[in-house]
C-alpha cells in the first residue's frame, strides 16, 4: 500500500535509504553507498508539505519511499528508495505512479529526476517507466542547480543523467 509519509515514518526513511543504497557496493561505488542519506529534519520538509509517500509491509511499516520537489515546473523525483528485501516487487513504480497523478492533479506536464547513467536499477529501470534522457540543451536551470550540487557532493564520479517523463 502507498500512502502520504507520517512524521513517524521518518525515522525508517532513512533506514530504508542506508539499505538501499548498500546495493551501490555491488557495481563498486562504495562511496555512493557511504553517501550521507540526509536527516529526519530535511525529509520532514517534504513531509510535512505533502511530498514524502511511503510503501508499507502488513505491519504498515515503510519498505520504500519517495519525496519529491517541483523542479522547473515538473514534478522532480527528489529521492525514491527501496528496501533491498522488498525490490522486485513493483513498489519504485507504484510510487513513481502516486507523483504521476499528483502531478496531473496540480497540472504539471512531466516527471524528472537525474540519476546514474549505467546502474541496472538507475537509468535503464527508468527507460522501463517511460524516462528519456534529456539533452543538455533541455535542461532547466533547476535541474542544472541539482545536477552542479550532486557535483559538488561527489556523485558525479560516474556518468549522471537528467531524465523526463511527460504526463
Amino acid at each position: 500500500m502507498i500512502r502520504l509519509a507520517r512524521p513517524d515514518d521518518l525515522p525508517a526513511l532513512i533506514d530504508v535509504e542506508l539499505e538501499a543504497g548498500n546495493l551501490f557496493r555491488t557495481v563498486d561505488m562504495a562511496a555512493i553507498a557511504d553517501d550521507d542519506p540526509g536527516s529526519v529534519a530535511e525529509l520532514a520538509v517534504y513531509q510535512s508539505d505533502g511530498r514524502a509517500w511511503v510503501a508499507v509491509d502488513d505491519g504498515d511499516r515503510p519498505v520504500a519511499y519517495l519525496v519529491a520537489e517541483v523542479v522547473d515546473g515538473c514534478a522532480h523525483v527528489e529521492q525514491v528508495s527501496v528496501r533491498p528485501s522488498h525490490a522486485r516487487r513493483g513498489l519504485g513504480l507504484a510510487l513513481i505512479e502516486t507523483l504521476a497523478g499528483w502531478a496531473t492533479a496540480r497540472g504539471l506536464p512531466a516527471l524528472t529526476l537525474t540519476t546514474y547513467e549505467t546502474v541496472p536499477w538507475n537509468a535503464p529501470y527508468y527507460v522501463r517507466l517511460g524516462f528519456r534522457v534529456l539533452a543538455d540543451a533541455e535542461i532547466g536551470d533547476g535541474l542544472r542547480a541539482i545536477r552542479r550540487a550532486e557535483a559538488a557532493r561527489g556523485l558525479d564520479a560516474w556518468p549522471r543523467v537528467a531524465m523526463i517523463r511527460p504526463l
